[in-house]
């Protein structure tokens, strides 16, 4: 079923099939060629069937059933109260001026009587109007499908786990001696699930399973916005291959990378976060609630640096002379939309003088300052988790680095080296512990076309925020830093609802703005009413220039909406 739609009219449909099997982990290989415009090289993906994850998802509303009990046998005014760090993640957060363009499918939650519910956003599980019938139908085989556009899949195969050194830990059923689909699928059922203080050992599995050899090529097919991978024989989810291996490229003019020169006039290419998020560098499942982990190895030329949503700080490691390699990894599980590369010729900025009157240089705050916003254990997934950790709490700067074509190191230094440490501290006085452990700024192209988006561990920011006075530069970057916490720690389980997360981000960028600048209450209030004033005359202006379809946030039972609020 090849569905032909318009992205700058149309919503965009989820294709994957998540309420049969999730990709757990994927691992990228990949190498970057600005001369043909092409990044190439294979992704694997570890999957788990839905038997399992359902079963979690019941523990969870059990345990948040058994939280709300206990809150109405003591009164308490919120019932199942979930702290602001305990939820789930969604899309890297792009902003067009102080509002956010999105493009992404609304998901038909319909019975065959076409009765609309939220069971399946409730139980972590998604459909789409538009997926293909993926359910068991007697002799015909398991359909696995993936959210792509613009991709040349070359082709897919299963990986032979088993025949990894050290894998046999993983097999827990002495019947199990013969290498089988069933020993392969249970040695990935063990290695997804290993306990979070185990992240360092889990990566190296996953690592040497994806160099693991081929144990037969899956068949598949393509269409405009979806990869269907099928192995003959294997009729449900549970029998189909948990790990498979998809040789691929992108394609120039796929709408997820940009391929561009930087203000030096040199070559560079980034994602762009919109319209379709990642669905053209790497298939993928789209749905916001379909949350993975991932590690990347990415190969360039030498004289460009690779950033990337990533836990560490990478470096270089030199391949061959002219070639260079770096690598990343992300241990909270995350939609894949928020997986986030720039490949440039980038400079690292650090700054050289430091004048008494800059904010960088005023009174920090101090951890008792901090009105910390989370309590008790975290009740999300299981995962090496920041807010459990003593020391993260009282870590009001979080290491980080800036990231600019060499052109602009004066404005850098001018400005936004100056901001960031106040606006990291102000957020943690306001919500405490960082959501993440570190953070890369890079000042994209100029035809980046927003003034900036938010991922995992680094931020986008345009070029236009280092012009003029701190104060643009200030606010757009507390909104960014806003962002950590709402929308990528904290998101709606669905497209329709991303717009919640952009409101939080927009109203803190004041707070923190506010509290990096140390203003007292009374200037700090005239300060957020003036910005509120200018904010509702902008959304009035923007109601009269819109369309009367274009000014509803969400349609009940409808499959369209927009999230579209650029002015």
């Amino acid at each position: 079923m090849d569905i032909q739609l318009d992205p700058a009219r149309d919503d965009l449909p989820l294709m994957a099939n998540t309420s049969h099997i999730l990709v757990k982990h994927y691992v990228l290989d990949l190498d970057v060629d600005f001369e043909s415009q092409i990044i190439e090289g294979t992704i694997v993906l570890f999957l788990e069937d839905g038997n399992r994850f359902k079963k979690q998802n019941s523990s969870i509303e059990e345990a948040c059933q058994s939280e709300s009990n206990k809150a109405c046998k003591f009164g308490m005014p919120e019932p199942c109260h979930i702290s602001v760090t305990n939820a789930r993640t969604f899309s890297s957060e792009m902003e067009y001026n102080d509002f956010a363009i999105f493009s992404k499918g609304e998901k038909d939650t319909s019975d065959k009587n076409g009765n609309h519910d939220n069971q399946e956003h409730a139980s972590g599980i998604s459909s789409s109007k538009y997926c293909c019938d993926t359910g068991n139908h007697g002799s015909e085989d398991f359909l696995l499908v993936l959210d792509c556009c613009d991709l040349s899949v070359l082709k897919v195969e299963e990986v032979d786990v088993a025949a990894v050194p050290g894998m046999e830990k993983f097999t827990r059923s002495p019947k199990l001696t013969v290498v089988s689909e069933e020993l392969r699928n249970q040695i990935i059922r063990e290695l997804v699930t290993l306990p979070a203080d185990c992240w360092r050992e889990q990566l190296d599995y996953y690592a040497c399973c994806s160099q693991a050899p081929g144990c037969g090529e899956l068949l598949f097919d393509t269409d405009s916005w979806s990869l269907q991978i099928r192995k003959t024989g294997a009729q449900t989810a549970t029998d189909f291959p948990h790990a498979i291996r998809i040789w691929y490229k992108t394609k120039p003019e796929g709408r997820s990378v940009t391929w561009t020169s930087d203000q030096s006039d040199r070559p560079c290419v980034y994602t762009v976060g919109s319209p379709i998020n990642n669905r053209a560098l790497f298939p993928c499942q789209e749905p916001p609630v379909a949350m993975s982990t991932w590690q990347a190895t990415v190969r360039a030329a030498a004289s460009f640096v690779v950033l990337m949503s990533g836990e560490n700080f990478a470096k270089p490691t030199q391949l061959w002379e002219g070639c260079s390699s770096w690598y990343y990894y992300v241990t909270m599980p995350m939609p894949a939309s928020t997986f986030t590369i720039a490949v440039g010729c980038w400079t690292e900025m650090k700054l050289e003088t430091c004048s008494s009157n800059d904010l960088a240089t005023e009174r920090p705050f101090s951890p008792s300052e901090a009105n910390f916003r989370h309590v008790g254990v975290c009740s999300h997934m299981e995962y090496p988790c920041r807010f459990q950790n003593a020391s993260a709490a009282t870590q009001e700067i979080i290491p980080y680095r800036v990231f600019a074509p060499v052109c602009l190191k004066g404005a850098c230094q001018e400005t936004l080296l100056r901001l960031i440490p106040p606006c990291l501290s102000a957020a943690h006085s306001v919500l405490g512990t960082h959501p993440f452990s570190r953070l890369d700024v890079l000042i994209v192209p100029a035809n980046f076309p927003s003034l900036g988006m938010a991922s995992p561990h680094i931020v986008f920011l345009s070029q236009s925020i280092l012009t003029g006075r701190s104060h643009l530069c200030g606010t757009r970057l507390c909104h960014e830093i806003a962002h950590a916490w709402f929308g990528l720690a904290i998101g709606a389980r669905d497209w329709t609802e991303e717009w919640l997360s952009e409101g939080f981000a927009t109203h803190l960028e004041d707070v923190f703005w506010a509290a990096a600048q140390q203003l007292d209450s009374h200037e700090a209030w005239e300060q957020q009413e003036l910005r509120a004033c200018l904010r509702w005359r902008r959304l009035q202006d923007e109601m009269r220039c819109s369309p009367e379809e274009m000014q509803v946030l969400r349609f009940p039972h409808v499959g369209r909406h927009s999230g579209n609020f650029s002015s």
